[in-house]
């Protein structure tokens, strides 16, 4: 039998308002109805007081979602907390959370009041909320460096007063786990009416201990968790929902906690709010960052094909991913070429397993990761591809500007002809690739397309000499339902968007010489 711990999502407020750049109204709608269906119990979705703005974003959410509770943060003050009851009434249910600091630093530097003032309006905060919702929260801002003395009798006042919710926060990440699961045994052991409210924790990830610190605390009585999508927020960002989801999930038994999140919502959830936010997700981040479930290592390759769970203790299909990855590396043993060539069709006949994995060694220490194309093609044009390219930009002419439509010039080789076309787009970019398509005949989207700098820096403190950088492209597209890499290394961004879709070309071209092949082999057999 375990305890339900519920989720509290935070990413409208506190994830928010780290941002470069605040979220429209709809792109917030966009993620509190994503939120909606992942699952979560409460979610804060703003700061009403703070701006117009934000009390219309929370108002029009409010509006919309009926399967999560909806809640919005004041400070201790009855402006704030009438504000944030006047946004929310269009909820059939709602909560508003509201705190005051309670560690010395806080009381005496930023509000330079005593504790016994500080405590008495957070009474009569909760009190104040508890006219337009018996959901109230009350937070105990600093937590984390609270005297426990004080902290006990704060969390017991705000009981009496009508919290249903008390929120224990690590505001800085300053605690260890061992410490903070220390402040939230003594807070049951210690207050009387602990038991009249849930227990809530929000930790930071300043010392990276947040995840550790929340699940910790969920060990010693604590009901609920704090988080954010991806753990975006103030400094190092907040607790992770997808991490201590995950772990609650995957450790359910010795935590005696799960969650109602719907998990393979999880991914999906967390590549929206990476896009809205425009906050990349680094490829280590556990759970949904894109080595989560990829694997290098011949090891580890070896023991994945042999049983899944020799090295991932959660299945890909269980965050919304529909499979596991087993990059293509010069670290990549024989066993995974096998099993590589085995899917794409081909018997142990169809080729020599010692020669083919040579000659993909080679191609792998040359290129890094390896892909399917890239193994056909060693099979059937003997390792040669990388001086094979069938096309080949031979000229590339734009112009463009605020004032003209954009417009490209494109002179393209393909082996013996010498193709021209002209075409416009939605940037100089766009109408290059429209002239390439238009040329080749190839039906190709465009799934990912990213431009970073190469290069330029010159190491200790010395500037970057901007002629020293270069663009590099990277695009990942669908022809025919498979999928193709491209990347293009120029001075000019343009330019390097046009290699990495010639790139691509290249690669389409030499999946159907290989089909074409393949084709004249079976009939060659079945003549």
């Amino acid at each position: 039998m375990t305890d339900q711990v519920m989720i509290f999502d935070t990413t409208l407020r506190d994830g928010e308002q780290a941002l470069a750049a605040s979220l429209t109204v709809n792109e917030k709608l966009q993620i509190a109805l994503a939120l909606e269906k992942l699952g979560v119990d409460i979610m804060e979705v703003g700061f009403p007081v703070s701006s117009p703005g934000d009390f219309e974003s929370v108002r029009t959410i409010a509006s919309h979602i009926k399967d999560s509770r909806v809640c919005a943060l004041s400070r201790a003050l009855p402006g704030d907390i009438d504000a944030a009851g006047q946004a929310l009434n269009i909820a059939e249910a709602f909560r508003i959370h509201t705190f005051i600091s309670t560690s010395d630093v806080h009381v005496q530097s930023k509000l330079r009041r005593s504790f016994d003032d500080v405590l008495e309006m957070g009474v009569k905060a909760v009190k104040h909320a508890r006219r337009y919702t018996d959901d109230v929260e009350f937070s105990c801002e600093d937590a984390g460096r609270t005297p426990i003395d004080n902290l006990c009798r704060m969390v017991e006042a705000a009981i009496k007063a009508g919290a249903t919710t008390v929120n224990i926060p690590d505001t800085v990440g300053y605690t260890l786990p061992s410490e903070f699961g220390g402040i939230i045994q003594q807070l049951f052991n210690r207050v009387p009416n602990i038991d009249q409210a849930i227990i809530s924790v929000h930790c930071h990830d300043d010392l990276g201990m947040s995840v550790a610190n929340s699940l910790t605390a969920v060990a010693f009585g604590a009901r609920q968790i704090e988080c954010t999508i991806n753990g975006i927020g103030e400094r190092a960002g907040n607790t992770s929902l997808e991490e201590v989801v995950m772990a609650l999930k995957t450790r359910s038994e010795l935590l005696k906690a799960h969650t109602r999140i719907n998990t393979q919502e999880i991914y999906r959830t967390s590549q929206l709010v990476s896009r809205l936010c425009n906050m990349p997700v680094q490829s280590n981040k556990a759970i949904v960052g894109a080595n989560a479930f990829s694997h290098s290592s011949g090891i580890h390759q070896d023991g994945m094909l042999k049983n899944q769970n020799t090295y991932e203790i959660m299945t890909p299909d269980s965050i919304g991913l529909p499979q596991n990855i087993l990059n293509l590396t010069s670290r990549s043993g024989r066993h995974v070429i096998k099993h590589r060539m085995s899917e794409l069709g081909y018997s142990e006949d169809d080729y020599n397993l010692n020669e083919l994995y040579e000659s993909f060694l080679e191609l792998a220490d040359r290129k890094g990761q390896v892909f399917d194309y890239d193994l056909e093609a060693l099979l059937f044009f003997n390792n040669q591809r990388q001086d094979a390219d069938f096309f080949e930009l031979d000229y590339l002419g734009v112009q463009s500007g605020s004032e003209v439509v954009a417009t490209a010039t494109v002179k393209l080789k393909a082996g013996d002809k010498v193709m021209t076309e002209a075409a416009t787009g939605n940037g100089p970019i766009d109408a290059a690739y429209h002239c390439l398509s238009r040329m080749t005949g190839y039906d190709i989207t465009i799934d990912d397309y990213s431009i970073k700098a190469a290069g330029g820096g010159r190491g200790g403190n010395q500037k970057a000499d901007i002629k020293d950088a270069l663009g590099k492209a990277d695009i990942v597209a669908k022809y025919q339902g498979r999928t193709f890499h491209g990347m293009g290394l120029a001075t000019d961004i343009v330019q390097a968007s046009a290699k990495a879709f010639v790139h691509v070309l290249n690669n389409i071209h030499r999946a159907e010489t290989i089909a074409k092949e393949k084709e004249k082999q079976r009939e060659s057999k079945s003549a």
